[in-house]
């Protein structure tokens, strides 16, 4: 990696080389090389733990797979976060918001927000309109992403998520995948952006094949490496639970 290193400015190199673990020092290197990050992007990326956040859901083979550009990522869950962080937004945690304020700010914040989103992301519509036959919905954000080669909705609630919330979002994705997308499109992703959720609830919510729709908590604030390293733990505590 000395070569790519080279490519970098003095800003990133300090941050880069702050990193004790090898691993997650070249996943950065790479990211950061692919991506274009500015020396603010990458601090950012790493605050975040970026890296820590995807290893709740992906092996670290697969991570850096990925990163390397050795392979296209074939499932939503190595691109897409669980928790996502929305700092930028600069909301209180203690205070509630309305879904359409939380949205808004998320449009405002729209570079900062595909940053959190991830690579090949792009934004398609903001409250997209679906009637089916004398009935109104709205889409809260779609987006569309070239290496999942889908459409990705975002369903924004802010609070903690119901059985029916993930049967609105189902419906919204069966409507995608049989009036929008194109034959050699995969199947639409779906996204419950949350305040809160019981994991149980979801997974129960959903048939045990399900690798189309997701619920993906946000958070307010950038969390603390300690915090990330429980939650990793966790995660991987209920992996080898589900094995048993």
């Amino acid at each position: 990696m000395n070569a790519v290193r080279s490519q970098f400015n003095w800003y990133q190199y300090r941050l880069l080389i702050q990193i004790d673990d090898n691993d997650k020092r070249e996943y950065y290197e790479y990211e950061t090389l692919h991506n274009h990050w500015t020396g603010r992007e990458l601090e950012r990326q790493i605050n975040s733990g970026l890296y820590e956040r995807l290893l709740m859901s992906n092996d670290k083979k697969a991570v850096l797979e990925v990163a390397r550009r050795e392979r296209i990522p074939e499932h939503p869950l190595e691109i897409i976060k669980d928790p996502m962080v929305l700092e930028f937004l600069g909301l209180k945690r203690e205070s509630a918001y309305y879904e359409k304020d939380l949205e808004s700010l998320l449009i405002t914040n729209l570079q900062t927000f595909l940053l959190e989103l991830g690579n090949g992301f792009s934004f398609v519509a903001r409250q997209k309109r679906l009637l089916i036959e004398d009935d109104e919905f709205s889409i809260d954000l779609v987006f569309y992403n070239r290496l999942l080669r889908c459409f990705v909705l975002i369903d924004i609630k802010t609070k903690k998520i119901t059985h029916k919330d993930i049967g609105q979002l189902q419906m919204y994705v069966n409507y995608y995948n049989r009036e929008e997308k194109l034959p050699d499109e995969n199947s639409t992703v779906g996204i419950l952006l949350c305040a809160d959720k019981n994991d149980t609830v979801v997974k129960y919510s959903l048939p045990e094949d399900n690798k189309t729709i997701m619920a993906s908590k946000y958070q307010l604030y950038l969390p603390s490496e300690k915090q990330l390293l429980n939650e990793l733990k966790r995660e991987l505590e209920d992996l080898e639970i589900n094995k048993i």
